[in-house]
């Protein structure tokens, strides 16, 4: 099972001052005879390159680890173009379209109550792509392999990665010692971080993992060890002769453990009344801070900081990068970002944006920005009392569309290809069963590394996309593959498995009330549908859970579904219009069960002035219950529903 390793007790000491240290997996699954030496090749790997670069073992492979949890990907590259156990960078066809929120579809501010701000498509000017996204090239000058032999074969790609780390300790001018903690400083150096306090939390990172070891098999069902090493103390003084800068760490809210700078996005006033590029506010005194919401950028870091920075643009409030986990904070908390496409999400979350551009939508993303973000979330969700559960910390792509006129345009990311098995077990919240088959209630939980399903328009419509793990599962009409793929109304168009498609699929961590079994498959309640999913014994893609649900009260036979929480009418004060209540295309029908994620009031927030003095948070008396309704969620009234247990 994945992160089950056993931490050996002389370890715990170490293990307990390393801010956020998922253990490795545990034992290999058994092989057929004659497979270990096969199994053993990327080890082998590994230290046939220590011993010819002078790199120690260890380093080597803590520093693959915080790339890529050692894992090939089968040669596809990463957010950032980084490929191979080492993430080596070949990013020349970085940013071939435009960023996240500047392709004209979703308004990101998602308020009626204003003009709809939808950034002209654009391409920002970032310069000349930067050394930490050029590591392949170098890598082969020091090696004398080729480009194509670096990205596409794993032993290279580790061999170039100690060249790398050999030729950083050289630049330090410090001798290529078999004593891990004489690498240090180069392996802050390797991160490709340009300030020292990332390049520390890196190399903090990487010393972590070599102090508590472990193992995994790897995506191509290579088992690697590391041993453990709880009494290593690096020479952390090294990295004082690297030249790297201070950062603009300014009034960050970040944890300790988070290297986080300031780069405020501008609250400034322009042509016609109009001003950018967000709100001001007072939250969480205000209103509550309800959701964490988990974007990509698609664009590359240094342009997206100068489109955040552009106040005729939007604004989130953390950009992550991807090769090292450095993170920039642009908006304050209790500040509001235009980030959602849902002016009631908006107005109760803060944003994360994290760094890839690649593919659309993204591959695969480094361990380095996945422990960084988790650090940040955690720390975040324990300020403001935020759930740590699917239906808090959501995707942009599970953000409802505001009113049925939005549904089609809401975005898509971070993709099926975001591991959020992964980002929960470094969040502390891993997904397990949480009741038996009587439950009433199941955890989407595929095995990431093995669960493949088929996706087509990453790099061309109707191409299909390289075989890669994935946190979706795919929903059918009946219990099998023969039927058709459940159809979304409210997105209108013939379901299908393009890589953006939503509308048959649901993803890790969501859970939904159970409507039927079929052998092998499993009916569960989706956007007032029964929709079957394959979840077989031998190789499950969900566990059992129960819980709370809703469903129509008695004599209703259907009730309506929302995509944003407003209070009636009758709660707006003078001055401030009255929100219409519109229910999405769907309908919550009798018989019918949906998980509740909790309850939340009524509320709209009117800020539709430079001046915060207009500003005002309007709380009804009406109370909805947020639910898991479709891969998106949803909101019903509670006046319409009944809250039952899903076992019931």
């Amino acid at each position: 099972m994945r992160g089950s390793v056993t931490v050996p007790k002389r370890a715990a000491a170490a293990v307990a001052g390393t801010a956020l240290l998922l253990p490795l997996l545990g034992a290999a699954p058994s092989a057929p005879p004659g497979a270990e030496a096969s199994a053993s090749r990327l080890q082998s790997a590994f230290g046939a390159a220590a011993a010819e670069y002078g790199v120690p073992l260890s380093v080597l492979l803590g520093v693959s680890y915080l790339q890529s949890r050692w894992d090939a990907h089968a040669g596809a590259p990463s957010v950032t173009g980084g490929y191979g156990p080492m993430h080596l960078t070949d990013a020349r066809t970085a940013l071939a379209g435009a960023v996240h929120h500047s392709e004209g579809t979703e308004d990101a501010r998602g308020d009626q109550a204003r003009a709809p701000l939808v950034p002209e498509e654009r391409i920002p000017q970032s310069g000349e792509i930067p050394a930490r996204l050029r590591t392949l090239p170098k890598a082969a000058e020091l090696t004398g392999l080729s480009t194509a032999r670096l990205r596409e074969d794993p032993a290279a790609n580790v061999a170039g990665g100690a060249a790398l780390l050999a030729a950083a300790q050289r630049e330090l001018g410090e001798p290529a010692s078999a004593d891990p903690a004489d690498w240090y400083g180069a392996v802050a150096l390797f991160s490709g971080a340009d300030d020292r306090a990332t390049a520390a939390a890196y190399a903090n990172d990487v010393f972590g993992v070599i102090r508590t070891g472990g193992e995994r098999v790897t995506d191509a069902g290579q088992r690697v060890v590391l041993a453990a090493q709880p009494g290593l103390r690096p020479d952390t003084a090294a990295l004082a002769g690297a030249g790297l800068r201070a950062p603009a760490a300014g009034d960050t809210e970040c944890p300790a453990s988070v290297p986080c700078e300031w780069i405020p996005a501008p609250y400034e006033e322009f042509g016609d009344d109009d001003y950018g590029n967000h709100d001001l506010g007072d939250r969480p005194a205000s209103q509550k801070i309800e959701y964490i919401v988990v974007h990509d950028t698609e664009g590359r870091w240094e342009g997206v900081l100068n489109m955040v920075q552009d106040p005729t643009y939007v604004s989130w409030h953390y950009s992550l990068r991807s090769t090292d986990g450095h993170v920039a904070q642009h908006v304050k908390a209790e500040d509001v970002g235009w980030h959602a496409g849902n002016w009631y999400v908006n107005a109760k979350s803060i944003g994360l944006e994290h760094e890839g551009f690649l593919a659309q939508p993204d591959a695969w993303y480094t361990e380095a920005m996945y422990r960084s973000s988790a650090r940040l979330v955690k720390y975040l969700a324990r300020k403001y009392g935020i759930p740590l559960d699917r239906q808090h910390i959501l995707g942009h792509d599970t953000v409802p569309g505001p009113t049925a006129a939005t549904v089609r345009s809401m975005h898509t990311d971070p993709g099926p290809y975001w591991d959020w098995r992964h980002y929960f077990e470094l969040l502390g919240r891993p997904f397990g069963p949480t009741a038996g088959q009587d439950g009433g209630m199941v955890t989407i939980r595929p095995d990431y590394a093995t669960h493949h399903p088929v996706f087509t328009g990453c790099a061309a419509a109707g191409e299909p996309c390289a075989a890669h793990g994935s946190s979706a599962v795919r929903l059918y009409s009946g219990p099998g593959t023969s039927y058709p793929l459940i159809k979304d109304i409210g997105l209108g168009s013939t379901p299908g498995t393009g890589v953006n498609d939503l509308s048959s699929r649901v993803s890790t961590g969501q859970q939904f009330a159970v409507a039927g079994r079929d052998g092998d498959w499993t009916a569960i309640w989706y956007l007032g549908q029964k929709a079957w999913f394959e979840n077989p014994a031998q190789a499950p893609t969900a566990v059992n859970a129960t819980g709370p649900v809703v469903t129509p009260k008695d004599g209703r036979d259907s009730v309506p579904v929302y995509g944003r929480a407003y209070p009636e009418a009758s709660a707006y004060p003078a001055g401030v219009p009255a929100q219409p209540v519109s229910p999405l295309p769907y309908q919550l029908l009798k018989g019918q069960k949906y998980v509740v994620g909790g309850a939340v009031p009524g509320e709209y927030y009117y800020a539709v002035t430079f001046d915060a003095a207009s500003h005002r948070v309007v709380v009804g008396e009406d109370l909805y219950y947020e639910i898991q309704f479709g891969h998106r969620v949803a909101f019903v009234r509670a006046a319409d529903v009944r809250v039952v247990p899903a076992a019931g």
